[in-house]
């Protein structure tokens, strides 16, 4: 009996559990941490609180890797663990023992805290940002040291790497694999160590869901050579000697630089209200580059895709002083443009309404010290037929990071910038990391115009650019450019960003869609309608996103000040009104009181990317633009307050025109239904008279007299269609 009580007693110890309702959505009940600065494991690290596969043993092993910088600590400090909800560190022991499950504890002050990102959120890109604190409080204590981030994703993961923390602030980049990422966070700093001097680290979890893009246009990245190309690109004897300028490391810098693009893009668009959307690339299975670990051990990964195309141009063809953008009196500087798109199209075969979209680097670009102009380059984005391109040169390529673990550094590097063999572009490239800005950032700006984006008023479409290393760093190093010390913390309002109505335009961009989206309809018009009381009725199908004000000279498509935003702030539905009513007086409320009597243009977007202008809103109201019913065709109307019967004309108000009537011996055709006036006409079925397209429509009233709109070519008698029989065609644009 006494074996059995003692028996009880310990099972029910053993078997004392939290509730579990508090881990619904997917996630483990977690423990109070039992790893204090006063706890019984003294200078050893507690038990995992990582499942097996990606438990301290895993981890150890890991870290005894060689790798040059950044440096990984080589024996892991003391680890301070505080497994709370919030940061979902599962607080379960390792199989097998006996340990009871307890409550969450208070927030350890010198815990790493991720803030950018929510646990278990879902993230469509490989490579992410997040940004975070030490502690709940950072001000309270500013502590300078390091994070490190461990991840281990049945063996494909991403080594370990480290990150600046400056007064309690860090940054870093995440390789995500598909699925469940389990991430582990230590920070140390010479601040904080145990008695005996030996440094601590403090940790927690931080999972996050990686869901990869398959079902949306790609953006290609490419770089393009000439016919007789070395493949090599200007950097300077240190840096050749150092990593080498071939090809192999143009193709790794460029795919770095290019998911710095992607993790920028998915954090301003969730900031943003739109989820964490962004462009996807195209993958094929390779030796891994993102990670110097992974590419020294020759591991195999799904990694971004950089295809190498030749033109049919010399390298001193392309390098002709009159295709130089940057040369004042260059005879063709949009020459680079045509020679990389005939190029593209060339390569990818592209036939007739194949759309694609490429980010193109010109790899053959080159400084002329004694002209003082880069030969071989130029910033040109934009759309021509279906081939969206956007090109840059290569001549910022030396100090771009060619994986992760470099991101730190080039962002951080202070040298001068050697003009005897590289650019100073624009004199805003005095040194190393300065350039990696202009290179990475610029291109990123041609990108926006590849998608549609015009130039703005700031941000990533004017030349913030500039900043774009504080979205990755929590320090900025000394900058030639502003001759300026840089921030000591760069916080979320120093960063370069996109406008607001650049997120506008890639929310409702093809290449930018969401599993969670609504189905696409391949409707993207938008129609309009000018009616009585000086109202205008917009509709679209897909809904209206945003229009665009702009008053008196100013250019529509260039530089918009003033806009009208219909995006509904949930990425779950992402919903926009389909019907719209605007008046001259709610579009002038949005402008300066310089320009309330100026002219208004307008540009409007439907929630399929479509778009329509309106180059004088005022002329939409004037008596050319609505016509009369002829004055047999009265309709009665019962007047509520006299209850006496009088007689009123009909008016129609015209919509925006289906299409250009660009084809010959096209004409403008009008009809008013008979049906609009009088209520004896019965309309009783439709005949289309089309081949490849529709040449005319014939309303057939039940009298025998029919109303022909457009002619009845195509097949003789057309396809007629009964009263409420189904009949779905479709009139394409500019047709």
């Amino acid at each position: 009996m006494t074996f059995l009580k003692d028996l009880r007693r310990r099972s029910k110890a053993s078997f004392r559990t939290t509730d579990s309702s508090s881990g619904s959505n997917g996630t483990v009940p977690t423990a109070k941490s039992t790893s204090t600065l006063n706890s019984s494991y003294g200078s050893t690290t507690p038990p995992s609180s990582v499942k097996v596969n990606g438990s301290t043993p895993n981890l150890a092993t890991i870290k005894s890797a060689e790798i040059s910088p950044p440096p990984i600590p080589q024996t892991r400090p003391h680890t301070v663990s505080n497994h709370s909800n919030r940061n979902s560190v599962i607080g379960l022991l390792p199989s097998g023992s006996s340990s009871t499950v307890r409550n969450s504890a208070p927030i350890n002050p010198n815990e790493p805290r991720i803030t950018s990102i929510n646990e278990g959120s879902n993230v469509y890109q490989k490579v992410i940002v997040v940004s975070g604190q030490i502690g709940p409080d950072p001000a309270a204590r500013e502590l300078d040291g390091s994070l490190t981030i461990y991840h281990e994703q049945n063996g494909q993961g991403c080594p370990p790497t480290s990150w600046l923390v400056s007064r309690s602030y860090f940054k870093a980049l995440v390789y995500l694999t598909p699925g469940w990422n389990n991430l582990r966070l230590e920070f140390s700093s010479p601040s904080l160590s145990r008695r005996d001097g030996q440094p601590m680290a403090f940790a927690s979890d931080h999972r996050i869901h990686h869901v990869p893009l398959n079902n949306t246009p790609p953006l290609d990245l490419v770089i393009l050579l000439g016919s007789d190309s070395p493949g090599t690109f200007d950097a300077v004897p240190e840096r050749i000697s150092a990593e080498g300028n071939d090809l192999g490391v143009a193709i790794r810098k460029f795919r770095m630089a290019a998911h710095l693009w992607q993790a920028f893009t998915s954090e301003q668009m969730y900031r943003n209200g739109f989820g964490r959307r962004c462009f996807r690339f195209e993958e094929e299975w390779q030796m891994s580059t993102l990670s110097q670990r992974d590419m020294l051990a020759g591991k195999m990964k799904n990694e971004t895709k950089v295809h190498i195309v030749r033109t049919e141009r010399t390298v001193a063809e392309l390098r002709d002083i009159e295709l130089a953008q940057q040369y004042t009196d260059a005879k063709n500087k949009g020459g680079l443009f045509d020679i990389a798109k005939e190029a593209v199209s060339k390569y990818f075969r592209m036939g007739s309404g194949q759309k694609r979209y490429a980010a193109v680097m010109l790899l053959d670009s080159h400084w002329d010290k004694d002209l003082e102009l880069i030969r071989g380059h130029a910033a040109l984005g934009g759309s021509s037929n279906d081939l969206s391109l956007a090109i840059f040169g290569s001549h910022a390529l030396q100090s771009y990071p060619s994986c992760i673990e470099e991101v730190g550094s080039a962002f951080m590097d202070c040298k001068r910038t050697d003009t005897n063999h590289v650019a100073n572009d624009c004199n805003e490239c005095g040194s190393s990391w300065e350039a990696a800005n202009i290179g990475i950032g610029a291109h990123l700006h041609e990108v926006g115009h590849l998608f549609g984006c015009p130039h703005q008023e700031h941000g990533v479409m004017l030349r913030d650019y500039t900043r774009f290393n504080r979205t990755f760093m929590a320090r900025e190093p000394y900058s030639t450019r502003t001759k300026s010390q840089g921030l000591a913390v760069c916080r979320e309002e120093d960063e370069c960003r996109w406008h607001r109505l650049d997120a506008l335009r890639f929310r409702v961009h093809p290449c930018f869609r969401l599993p969670s989206d609504l189905p696409h309809n391949p409707d993207e018009s938008v129609a309009f309608f000018a009616v009585e009381n000086g109202r205008l009725i917009l509709k679209a199908q897909t809904g209206i996103a945003f229009l665009e004000i702009y008053p008196g000279a100013d250019r529509v498509g260039e530089m918009c000040k003033h806009w009208i935003d219909y995006a509904r702030i949930d990425p779950r539905t992402g919903c926009f009104p389909q019907e719209v009513c605007v008046t001259e007086n709610d579009l002038r409320s949005k402008i300066s009181s310089d320009a309330k009597k100026k002219k208004l243009a307008i540009q409007v977007f439907s929630g399929a990317f479509g778009k329509v202008v309106i180059d004088d809103f005022a002329q939409l109201f004037n008596r050319a633009q609505s016509t009369s019913i002829p004055d047999d065709r009265n309709i009665l109307m019962r007047r509520v307050s006299q209850s006496v019967l009088q007689t009123s004309k009909l008016r129609g108000y015209r919509s925006n025109k289906l299409g250009n009537g660009g084809l010959p011996a096209s004409q403008s055709i009008e009809v008013v239904l008979d049906t609009a006036s009088k209520q004896t006409k019965l309309l009783r079925s439709v005949k289309i008279y089309h081949d490849f397209a529709v040449d005319g429509l014939e309303f057939c009233y039940e009298d025998g007299e029919t109303q022909l709109f457009g002619n009845r070519g195509g097949s003789p008698g057309g396809d007629e269609y009964l009263l409420g029989q189904f009949c779905q065609f479709c009139l394409r644009r500019n047709d």
